[in-house]
């Protein structure tokens, strides 16, 4: 049986938030790396951050996902995939073009690019809790999410909804259409995709102005930064560490139990109120900063979410709110002061 030190792994949108961590991960466990990004600065930038493994990793460069033929060079010589390269944007001129098709297409494109490689025998895509969660029935409290809860948004009503929703919308039609392609078309190859809800952690991808964080970290900025009076309220009321996200990706890339699965990768419930109460009690330099919610402000009930799944198979243990918290905002706090030299 082949070692990871035998593999070269394929991770797209390799500059990512949660793709730095996966890309870690896998360096990490001996796996050579092969990451996908759209320049070669951004190559330059990730190649930075993993210099001790400069052995072990290489790129491609992949403009758009969605043309045909995107993949077809950077699966050259892979022994499997890790896709997390998908469109994430709320604000669009068009939600067909800029949302819809790309997260569709540049998911079929990887799929396809797998089965042309009879060496590639796995592929696991990061899909989210978006694919799941059924925004009609909003906050939902008599609700516990699993993996069988799809998304109920259909295609029609994405094209003409708000960014939000045809973004959730655009990660189930990719995810679809993974299983769908897998249904038909009975490759060679293995899938399992990666659903997680909102996801804090620490920031360790290349960033050069604290403007352009990714949207996860932007979260928790603006509640250290005084930028917000007051706590706002909880849109996407669930959560996970970009670390355990990145070990559950790994996991079914290697546990064999894990392939042709969906896997809902979350730590639980959580609201605001409780990020504010752990920035304030582990960060006094800026607890003047942090908000307060109103005094008497009672948290609305929420669904409920399950990561037995995730336990069962993956072996997955979570990291609790507090740690991923307050290493979120002693890496904010370190980007802050690198950024501003």
């Amino acid at each position: 049986m082949s070692t990871p030190r035998d593999q070269e792994i394929l991770i797209t949108g390799a500059s990512g938030f949660v793709a730095t961590h996966i890309v870690k991960s896998f360096l990490e466990h001996g796996y050579r790396v092969r990451g996908t990004v759209r320049s070669e600065q951004s190559a330059a930038n990730v190649r930075d951050i993993f210099s001790q493994y400069s052995d072990r990793l290489s790129f491609a460069i992949v403009k758009d996902i969605a043309q045909p033929g995107a993949f077809e060079e950077a699966v050259k010589g892979i022994d499997g995939i890790i896709h997390t390269a998908s469109p994430f944007q709320f604000v669009v001129e068009d939600q067909e073009k800029d949302l819809l098709q790309p997260a569709i297409r540049g998911t079929l494109e990887i799929l396809r690019a797998a089965q042309a490689r009879s060496r590639i025998t796995r592929v696991v895509i990061t899909s989210s809790f978006a694919a799941m969660a059924n925004l009609h029935q909003g906050l939902w409290p008599e609700h516990t999410y699993t993996e069988a809860d799809w998304n109920p948004e259909t295609y029609e009503n994405a094209r003409a909804a708000d960014g939000v929703s045809a973004y959730c919308a655009s990660k189930a039609f990719a995810e679809k259409a993974a299983w769908d392609f897998m249904e038909k078309e009975k490759p060679h190859f293995s899938l399992a995709t990666i659903c997680p809800p909102m996801i804090y952690g620490p920031v360790e991808q290349c960033v050069q102005d604290m403007s352009k964080l990714n949207t996860s970290a932007a979260d928790i900025y603006q509640l250290m930064n005084g930028s917000m009076t007051e706590v706002p309220v909880m849109g996407f009321p669930a959560w996970a560490d970009v670390r355990d996200v990145a070990d559950a990706h790994l996991r079914a890339f290697q546990i064999n139990e894990a392939m042709n699965e969906r896997f809902f990768i979350t730590s639980g419930n959580y609201n605001y109120q409780q990020v504010c109460e752990i920035l304030r009690a582990n960060f006094p330099q800026i607890k003047d900063k942090v908000p307060h919610s109103q005094i008497g402000q009672i948290q609305p009930a929420v669904y409920k979410v399950s990561n037995q799944k995730a336990q069962a198979v993956l072996g997955m243990r979570f990291r609790s709110l507090e740690s991923s918290i307050k290493d979120t905002a002693e890496s904010l706090l370190k980007l802050e002061k690198k950024v501003e030299k």
